[in-house]
């Protein structure tokens, strides 16, 4: 059994993490502010005898410092920062939303794994690294200019984590995801429809035209290419792309029809203008996983798929009580 720590762990993807670990009979220490996350994500792993919540704020060294003296070294096997400000629009209203919750916690982070011990680290990090280059995006694409404080904060953490692998990390892997979708997410295109039809089931107003097409990979085979990446990959710096099967993504209009359809509601779906959302969005990317296919590992599901399945299960998560008006 080796123990691993979540950051972020009663977030989206933190707690589906959790969950995971403990499945495969890991130890887990979870750590979350409640922030973006809650303490409803947390419900099957708290009953578990090898989970440990703790409460704080990780961008906070006198947290990491407590943790520290309670802690002792060399008893964690593996880090996996998870915590982040996922909302990118949240970003632009305030960029120390995104210097906070995206930079400082993956600093003060790395910082605790040296004086932890830790010499193996995972990180979450994005697509929104590349910004808006208008080509298949792989690995080792370039030049990285993000067009949003989100995307910068998760490449300048990409880089203090790089770095530490001269002097502190024996490996370490960065997770560059597409979006990911599934129950217990905090927001997203799909739960922003939900949220919408629950207080205007007549009327969905969708942000730009309808023409962003992006991929889209569900939280379970997010977790399945992680777990396969971490066991498989022998490189000191490990850095990969995860994305559905096929590369042609999914148009929010097959999401805004979907979701009407299942929401059931005849809602008139009112678009925006052009094709970008709001300042910071990418509104078409593909990606090359190329690299993680030769590992062994793909998915099951295409974008669509993805969205498919994802729809269904945040629907019957989020919908309103209230019998949609027909």
């Amino acid at each position: 059994m080796k123990t691993h720590l979540v950051t972020g762990g009663a977030g989206f993807i933190g707690s589906h993490l959790c969950d995971k670990l403990l499945a495969d009979g890991h130890a887990v220490i979870a750590i979350d502010d409640f922030s973006l996350g809650t303490y409803e994500n947390l419900i099957e792993a708290i009953e578990h005898e090898h989970f440990k919540f703790l409460e704080g704020d990780v961008a906070n060294s006198s947290f990491w410092h407590q943790l520290a003296k309670d802690c002792p070294t060399n008893s964690i096997d593996v880090i996996w920062h998870m915590a982040a400000n996922s909302d990118i629009s949240a970003g632009v209203k305030d960029s120390t939303v995104d210097l906070h919750r995206t930079f400082l916690t993956t600093f003060h982070t790395l910082e605790a794994a040296k004086a932890l011990g830790v010499k193996h680290f995972a990180l979450a990090s994005t697509s929104a690294v590349y910004g808006d280059l208008q080509s298949v995006l792989s690995e080792d694409s370039a030049p990285l200019n993000p067009i949003s404080n989100y995307g910068a904060m998760k490449l300048a953490s990409e880089a203090a984590a790089t770095a530490k692998t001269s002097t502190d990390l024996d490996k370490l892997w960065i997770f560059r995801f597409p979006n990911v979708v599934g129950p217990r997410s905090t927001h997203g295109v799909i739960h922003d429809f939900v949220r919408k039809l629950n207080s205007t089931p007549r009327r969905l107003e969708v942000l730009g035209d309808g023409t962003q097409c992006k991929p889209y990979l569900h939280v379970i085979e997010l977790l399945d290419a992680m777990m396969h990446t971490v066991r498989n990959s022998n490189e000191k710096i490990n850095r990969f792309l995860i994305g559905p099967l096929g590369d042609k993504g999914t148009t929010v209009r097959y999401i805004a029809d979907l979701v009407i359809r299942l929401y059931g509601t005849n809602a008139e779906i009112v678009y925006g203008n052009g094709n970008r959302g709001w300042v910071g969005d990418v509104p078409t990317f593909t990606y090359s996983t190329d690299k993680i296919y030769s590992l062994g590992w793909k998915p099951k599901l295409t974008s669509n798929q993805t969205i498919d399945k994802a729809v269904g299960e945040i629907v019957a998560e989020l919908k309103s009580p209230v019998v949609a008006l027909r």
